[in-house]
């Protein structure tokens, strides 16, 4: 992915960092700061699943032809393990169904003592563009 492709996106607004991208293995960041916090100063259950869900879709993106095909999350769901007040959490996605209209993702979201925060499983639509997207 390129800077380009996240510019003016909830990947930006939520200083969302790509660290390593495999078909097999997709790493992301995320600051737990301001952006990303509830108003009782911990890190926002949404923010965790947008985070999630970022990883998964991009991981699918990464098993398909771009140009003729789009990926939608379908479904996710999260637990919410620990808490975290600041620092930084990291999102491991891995697949554990790549099928030929869905697939299905486990997402592990950690703290830099790589402590559990959330665990997500996400399920991905595959689906043909049409020829006027």
């Amino acid at each position: 992915m390129k800077n380009r492709d996240i510019s003016n996106t909830l990947i930006e607004a939520l200083g969302i960092e790509i660290i390593s991208l495999d078909k097999n293995k997709v790493i992301l960041t995320m600051p737990v700061d301001q952006r990303t916090k509830q108003p009782a100063g911990f890190l926002h259950g949404g923010a965790s699943v947008a985070l999630a869900e970022t990883a998964a879709s991009i991981g699918a993106l990464l098993h398909v032809d771009s140009e003729t095909t789009s990926v939608f999350g379908m479904e996710i769901n999260a637990n919410h393990i620990r808490s975290k007040r600041d620092g930084n959490v990291t999102a491991t996605a891995t697949p554990i169904h790549t099928g030929k209209t869905t697939m299905v993702w486990d997402i592990q979201i950690t703290d830099e003592e790589h402590q559990l925060i959330c665990i997500s499983r996400c399920t991905i639509g595959i689906v043909p563009k049409r020829k006027s997207e």
